[in-house]
């Protein structure tokens, strides 16, 4: 007999007054927003302009959802396309199944496009945005618990997920591992370094962003091992396993070519930001004024560096006799 364990939700559906909402997608949705509002703050204080990265998540949140889902729908096409299935299903995307890497991928080009628009680098966007995607992802997951699924092994340990009884899907039911709630915790750990290694050794040129995929893909890698949920296999290994491997050695080989290449982190990240930082300093305005128009310290003290540089190359005026 289980003394203790998670319960499940009888259902995954959240109603907001007449309009119905899914568990799954008010997580997805709750995460977006706390990924643009830390990702807005930190690039601000990286010298960038207020709006910069919510303008850029129009571009990067929906380029990321068609990723996650493509990438669902292609390693899983059985689901879809199998005998006896629907393929209209493929297109329900509030039942549950987004594809991290997929996500990752098509949301960096529509990152890429905003960027581009906005003439600011990609990089330096990447690493602003870092932890707070690790942390949508914390919350996403939460989206699995409210569809159970993908949880883990059985187990009658304390903290064991209860999953109701399903014959029509083939679930005898029972207590697993949580695994939803273990890749959720560890994203919070994920988020927490990005944040501390930042401050500490001042990352840039996408070095944070390369440490939260190098970070996260560590945790993915064991918490796949747990998972039960259907899945390709590729020499004994689930497909997600092999593709965790692959992306921490980019990651990490990133990190090291970047650091070598670009020491340092950008002086400027936003053009237009720093014009205006340049246009205070020389009429005067302190920097605590400059911080409330949205520009950061950074580009402030890039402002000031170079108007002390202009002033020490200025030549002295000649005098006359």
């Amino acid at each position: 007999m289980d003394l203790a364990y998670i319960p499940s939700p009888s259902t995954g559906v959240i109603d907001l007054g007449p309009i119905p909402l899914r568990g799954y997608a008010f997580c997805i949705i709750i995460g977006v927003f706390v990924a643009v509002w830390l990702g807005g703050r930190r690039w601000v204080a990286r010298g960038g302009q207020v709006g910069t990265v919510a303008d850029i998540a129009v571009w990067a949140v929906p380029f990321g959802l068609i990723g996650g889902r493509l990438y669902h729908v292609i390693t899983d096409y059985e689901l879809y396309f199998g005998e006896g299935r629907d393929w209209i299903d493929a297109f329900k995307i509030w039942e549950g199944g987004l594809g991290i890497w997929g996500a990752i991928a098509l949301g960096a080009l529509g990152a890429w496009i905003g960027c581009r628009r906005r003439g600011i680098p990609l990089p330096a966007y990447a690493d602003a945005i870092a932890p707070g995607i690790a942390f949508a992802q914390a919350i996403g997951r939460w989206g699995n618990w409210f569809n159970q699924e993908l949880y883990g092994k059985a187990t009658d340990v304390p903290w064991a997920l209860k999953i109701d009884a399903d014959p029509d899907a083939g679930v005898a039911g029972g207590t697993y591992h949580p695994t939803f709630l273990y890749e959720s915790l560890w994203c919070v750990g994920v988020a927490l370094l990005v944040i501390w290694a930042d401050r500490r050794f001042k990352l840039g040129h996408g070095r944070a962003f390369a440490l939260y995929v190098a970070a996260y893909t560590v945790g993915r890698f064991w918490v796949e091992y747990l998972r039960v949920d259907d899945a390709h296999h590729v020499l004994g290994m689930r497909l997600n396993n092999w593709t965790s491997i692959v992306v921490f050695l980019a990651a990490v080989a990133y990190m090291v070519i970047s650091a070598k290449r670009a020491p340092g982190r950008e002086a400027v990240v936003e053009p237009v930001a720093a014009e205006a930082a340049v246009e205070a300093a020389e009429g005067g305005t302190d920097a605590e004024a400059v911080d409330d128009e949205g520009v950061g310290e950074d580009a402030v003290d890039a402002a000031a560096d170079g108007g002390e540089a202009d002033a020490a190359e200025a030549p002295e005026p000649t005098k006359k006799p």
